[in-house]
């Protein structure tokens, strides 16, 4: 075999057609996404059982539902610093296993405290898991197809949610709501030792951590082909970072700008999105719609958004990616401002809101493959799951927001038109993550 005195690794994989181990890594993240998709949906499919089963409000149970949420943020802002300082597959092995194992343990609750634990905990699996995921992906993917791949590895996010509904639809009759929990959190288990065998550690991490050449060498020959040549050193091009700490270095001058930018955008963007799908269905039956057809209404703009999603990620390998993102944004603002003027009546109602969903998840899925471009190696993951936490207080913000301005007496038109000022903003914030010499060559 060759020997030369130093590999790039970076430009390496920029280099070279995507291996088939590549599209098999791709996969399994797009399956451990679907998981995670499953448990994140999962409670609002068993709320009207268990209620009834227990015997609460559902005032009641909305700690429960609340639980995961916090988890989520709270698992996601602890989960970079670690992943930067320990590696992405042992962070990432062991978010599947802590959302697995506490998804399964929820079919053993006995009242809403204990219930409300575990959920938190699974969230902290999970808020860990997504970051996590991306960052390693990302670190595997050509620069030239990196944000399509990542949008398709996101659709796995929205198959797993609509995957758990059938499947709570078919176990709840004759097996109950702890079945279907149960069985929540043995796949991701079951498919835990399939995850520890073929996922690899990120090479950039290994070189960035300065490990072995000779376990780099391999790790990179067993990715992306067997011909790659040896190396006596490898390298990654990077800009290096002046903070030894990842969270400080995020807020540093060297890319507090960018970090700022990223927090604003994906906390305005999840605020909408998380408003508009929380409380569409009730807007829309108190507009004078029955519940189902508000419902079925609604699901379009998921379906826009997993749609939009691919679109967003095509065009970012394309153009300029934040101007892509920020184009969704203004497009998702305008249709929002469109759908507030309409009627529900309208045959055109139901295609606006296909088209909010289209700009606006299309567009927060784009933030998901723009972010890891934002850091080096060494401060990634803790950039990566640091705007994806801050963004889950955006989501919080979100559902909380929407039931306040009902409590106000605010009607239809009102609320959905006021979420066009996030959304407008979210685009301003994206303009503004220019990321001159902080932008690296990769993600």
């Amino acid at each position: 075999m060759n020997t030369v005195q130093s590999l790039d690794v970076r430009a390496t994989i920029n280099g070279r057609p995507m291996s088939g181990y590549q599209w098999l890594l791709l996969v399994l993240c797009f399956l451990i996404v679907a998981t995670d998709g499953m448990d994140v949906a999962i409670m609002g499919f068993l709320a009207p059982a268990i209620t009834k089963e227990w015997g609460i409000s559902k005032a009641a149970f909305g700690v429960v539902m609340s639980a995961a949420p916090i988890g989520l943020a709270i698992g996601a802002l602890l989960v970079g610093p670690l992943s930067d300082r320990y590696g992405r597959k042992k962070l990432l092995m062991s978010a599947i296993f802590c959302f697995g194992l506490f998804s399964l343990l929820c079919g053993f609750a006995t009242d809403v405290i204990s219930l409300s634990v575990l959920r938190f905990l699974t969230g902290l699996g999970l808020g860990a898991a997504m970051p996590t995921t991306t960052t390693l992906l990302s670190e595997y993917l050509p620069e030239k197809s990196r944000s399509t791949l990542l949008a398709v590895m996101f659709t796995g996010f929205n198959l797993g949610s609509a995957l758990v509904g059938f499947g709570a639809a078919a176990i709840l009759p004759d097996h109950g709501w702890r079945t279907v929990l149960m069985v929540g959190g043995a796949i991701p288990l079951a498919c835990l030792p399939f995850y520890l065998w073929l996922v690899p550690e990120s090479t950039q991490f290994l070189v960035t951590r300065k490990f072995p050449a000779e376990r780099i060498a391999r790790t990179l020959r067993r990715v992306c082909g067997g011909d790659i040549p040896q190396a006596e050193t490898y390298t990654n091009s990077e800009q290096a970072v002046k903070e030894a700490a990842p969270a400080k270095a995020l807020l540093s001058g060297q890319f507090r700008k960018t970090t700022l930018s990223l927090w604003a955008t994906y906390f305005m963007g999840l605020l909408v999105i998380y408003l508009l799908s929380g409380w569409l269905p009730t807007l829309i039956k108190d507009a004078g719609l029955p519940i189902e057809r508000a419902a079925n209404i609604t699901a379009l703009f998921q379906l826009g958004g997993t749609v939009g999603a691919l679109f967003v990620g095509y065009f970012m390998d394309r153009w300029v990616p934040n101007k892509v993102i920020a184009t969704a944004y203004i497009g998702g603002a305008a249709f929002i401002l469109m759908l507030a003027s309409s009627s529900v009546e309208s045959s055109l109602f139901a295609v606006l809101v296909l088209l909010a969903g289209f700009c606006m998840s299309g567009a927060q899925t784009g933030m998901n493959a723009f972010a890891p471009s934002c850091y080096p190696t060494a401060v990634r993951a803790t950039g990566v799951s640091w705007m994806l936490g801050i963004g889950r207080f955006g989501s919080i913000s979100g559902s909380f927001l929407g039931g306040m301005l009902l409590t106000m007496g605010w009607g239809f038109s009102a609320v959905i038109a006021i979420l066009a000022i996030p959304a407008t903003l979210a685009a301003i914030a994206i303009i503004a993550a220019t990321l001159g010499k902080q932008r690296q060559v990769l993600a």
